[in-house]
């Protein structure tokens, strides 16, 4: 679906105000915290100091606002009181919030104290490889075009890639088309045009990019346990490339 230029400056606000909240956790996220603490902060923080609404919070029945994904969970790791971080952690935190009727996306890796040296470097060619997914969008590049960049940074650099799960459109809702695949060949699939807005979120795992779900319905981990990261930003196809709607004002 096509934004109009008054509809995305309305998701451009909501994806402002996501930063923040990534601005926020910047100093909270730490050691012997749990992840129902950091759920709670981002609570409070959306619906009372940016008068907005977490927008994952119900939707698809998921109860929290958040997601917490540590180590070797790839995505959709859920809160918990008992789920302390600890020093060595990598965390991937995943957040939607709404704002005047439609909703930003975005994700970040935390690392916690002395991380090894490769689970940094997990961290940052998974970061790497979005950004490089991120620099093919303009209109009339095709959706082949960034998942071939984000396949081959991450192959290149010995990481594989999760193939369940994949970015999407975004707007009032969610979850919207098209499919925004981490792997494919250049010059395929859908020709992008400007006012398309979506999110690019590659996942990247140590080992196998073989997953499985837990028991819970929600968490999806590495089939090995390797170590696996994530990041994500809800991007927009402007007239002579992209924007970063959800780009912290610091990065």
């Amino acid at each position: 679906m096509i934004k109009t230029p008054q509809q995305l400056v309305v998701m451009r606000e909501a994806g402002r105000l996501l930063a923040q909240v990534f601005s926020m956790l910047d100093t909270f996220v730490v050691a012997g915290r749990s992840t129902l603490e950091l759920d709670s902060a981002v609570e409070t923080f959306i619906r009372q100091e940016l008068k907005a609404r977490p927008a994952s919070l119900g939707q698809y029945d998921y109860p929290f606002c958040i997601n917490t994904s540590i180590n070797e969970v790839v995505c959709h790791g859920m809160p918990s009181a008992r789920q302390i971080l600890k020093d060595g952690d990598i965390i991937n935190i995943d957040i939607t919030l709404e704002k005047g009727g439609f909703i930003a996306d975005s994700s970040k890796m935390y690392m916690i104290g002395n991380v090894s040296p490769k689970a940094r470097r997990l961290v940052e060619m998974t970061f790497e490889a979005m950004w490089a997914g991120i620099r093919q969008v303009r209109p009339g590049a095709r959706l082949g075009d960034i998942g071939h960049a984000i396949q081959h940074h991450a192959h290149t650099n010995g990481y594989s890639v999760v193939r369940e799960y994949c970015g999407h459109g975004i707007g009032r809702d969610m979850h919207e088309e098209p499919q925004i695949l981490h792997f494919g060949r250049p010059g395929t699939g859908l020709e992008l045009r400007e006012g398309m807005v979506f999110t690019i979120e590659p996942m990247l795992n140590q080992g196998s990019a073989k997953v499985r779900s837990l028991k819970d319905g929600w968490t999806v981990v590495t089939k090995d346990n390797s170590l696996s990261a994530q990041w994500e930003h809800t991007v927009a196809v402007t007239a002579d490339g992209f924007e970063v709607l959800t780009l912290q004002a610091s990065a």
